[in-house]
């Protein structure tokens, strides 16, 4: 499936769709090949029914102000580029408002498929 993204954007943003058990959430996802993990803000996940406050695993994340503890939480679904997955691990950090996204699309979510990002058409395909 090809998506189309902003060729001249400061990001490659990508729309997104977080299932929790309240609920879904439309996101607006930086897609970030040098990110290991996704990341998602953590309003969202709690307005998803997913509370990083009860989250029984904390994962050390390297981030520009130093290394952080932030709660690792499994998702019903997250979608993104024509993929799902059901029952993954995202991590519940607050991007900064400036940030203009609502997390990140990691490796974790892009392993094992082929990515193809067109900066002259403007088209991403994971397939």
């Amino acid at each position: 499936m090809s998506v189309p993204f902003n060729p001249n954007g400061q990001l490659i943003v990508v729309d997104a769709e977080l299932e929790g058990p309240l609920g879904t959430a439309v996101l607006h996802l930086a897609l970030d090949t040098g990110a290991t993990r996704s990341v998602i803000n953590a309003g969202l996940l709690l307005a998803t029914g997913l509370d990083p406050a009860t989250a029984t695993q904390l994962v050390q994340v390297t981030t520009g102000s130093g290394v952080e503890s932030i709660a690792l939480l499994t998702v019903n679904r997250l979608s993104a580029l024509g993929q799902h997955r059901s029952g993954c691990t995202v991590l519940a950090h607050t991007l900064p408002p400036s940030a203009n996204v609502d997390g990140v699309l990691g490796l974790d979510f892009l392993r094992g498929q082929e990515l193809n990002i067109n900066f002259r058409t403007g088209m991403i395909d994971l397939k």
